[in-house]
């Protein structure tokens, strides 16, 4: 088979962990024989320097042309201005939107071989193995009015208005429930309906979605009770499903269960392709770009190679492929194979490339 894949390197460690995945992919295709064809395009930072705009129609056009995006990161020191009127997250919130992407799947899964890189102790963290789905292009993140102003009286303020329909949240909320199915069939709707009306729209949509999936187990939690449960009792959980604040918050504080932001991929999806097969989406690292190691080669290239595993099963329907990757990442993490964000005493430390042809030479 052929697959298009669009690569959007970004600024920071971006270029160096997509050099990384990209490499996987090829080695993938060589041993599976498949063919996946890659155009490279510019986001963030780099694109402002180089064309003014964070996220170019071109790159845009590139990746509604192919057939999946395998993105780096965007955003660093040098774009960091909060007030300037042209930044790197931009990019990325539009090619969210424009890509129509409102369902962004993030596995929190402990491999067995660093239960002692979490900052909780290895009795807490056992067994975790949850998604959090979060919804992308909705809520704070992009309600209006949003703006920053003087009133007349002198005083400076600013709105950002939390607004959700109840189609944003089921189409959210069905993801939720199919992947559930597909798991240990049970979801976590979280919310803050005892203070927002946005979050009593929200668990009144779940509760009718939840009608149709008898057959899932399904839970209301307020966000604040779910940050806790998170550091208390996280194996508990199967599948969370989020708005946009929340879950931004939430998985992000979920990626320390798994000792390292770098070893955490996530999926941006869309609707599902006409004949119900399969999604395109946007696939990335959460770890951001990390400007303090760039360029040192030391960056952890695992978060952005399980992303491509998770392109493989989710855009192209591969899965022997796909558990071939992520079984690959397991025997090179039991081997002692670390980079520094999860190094631990006896362990033999390498940079990205080493550990990239590491997971390689395992598949």
């Amino acid at each position: 088979m052929k697959y298009k894949i669009t690569l959007l390197p970004g600024d920071g460690i971006g270029p160096e962990v997509v050099a990384a995945g990209a490499q996987l992919l090829g080695a993938v295709g060589d041993r599976f024989g498949h063919e996946f064809e890659t155009n490279e395009a510019l986001i963030g930072g780099i694109a402002i320097d180089e064309t003014g705009n964070p996220l170019p129609e071109a790159t845009l056009e590139v990746c509604r042309s192919g057939d999946a995006v395998l993105l780096g990161a965007v955003g660093g020191p040098k774009w960091s201005d909060p007030l300037a009127p042209v930044r790197p997250e931009q990019g990325l919130l539009g090619l969210r939107k424009g890509l129509e992407l409102f369902a962004n799947i993030r596995p929190v899964k402990l491999f067995p071989a660093l239960a002692d890189t979490s900052p909780l102790r290895s009795d807490v963290v056992r067994g975790v193995d949850l998604v959090i789905v979060r919804e992308l292009i909705g809520g704070i993140y992009f309600g209006q009015p949003q703006e920053k102003h003087t009133t007349p009286d002198g005083r400076r303020e600013a709105l950002d208005t939390m607004r959700y329909a109840e189609d944003e949240a089921a189409r959210l909320l069905h993801v939720a429930y199919q992947l559930a199915r597909q798991r240990r069939s049970k979801v976590t709707s979280v919310d803050k309906a005892n203070v927002l009306a946005s979050s009593r729209l929200w668990r009144e949509v779940a509760h009718e979605v939840a009608a149709r999936y008898p057959d899932v187990v399904s839970e209301d939690v307020l966000v604040d009770s779910c940050a806790m449960y998170l550091l208390r009792r996280p194996a508990d959980f199967d599948v969370i499903a989020a708005g946009n604040l929340f879950g931004d918050i939430l998985s992000d504080e979920a990626s320390m269960l798994a000792g390292s932001m770098g070893m955490l991929p996530s999926a941006s999806l869309g609707e599902k392709l006409a004949d119900g097969s399969a999604w395109f989406g946007l696939y990335e690292p959460v770890h951001g770009s990390a400007p303090d190691i760039a360029g040192q080669g030391i960056a952890n290239p695992l978060a952005t190679i399980l992303s491509a595993a998770m392109m493989l099963r989710t855009s192209f329907g591969l899965e022997k492929e796909a558990d071939a990757v992520e079984s690959a990442v397991g025997r090179a993490l039991a081997d002692g194979y670390r980079t520094p964000d999860i190094m631990s005493a006896g362990m033999k430390q390498v940079g990205t490339a080493e550990m990239a042809a590491a997971v390689i030479e395992r598949i």
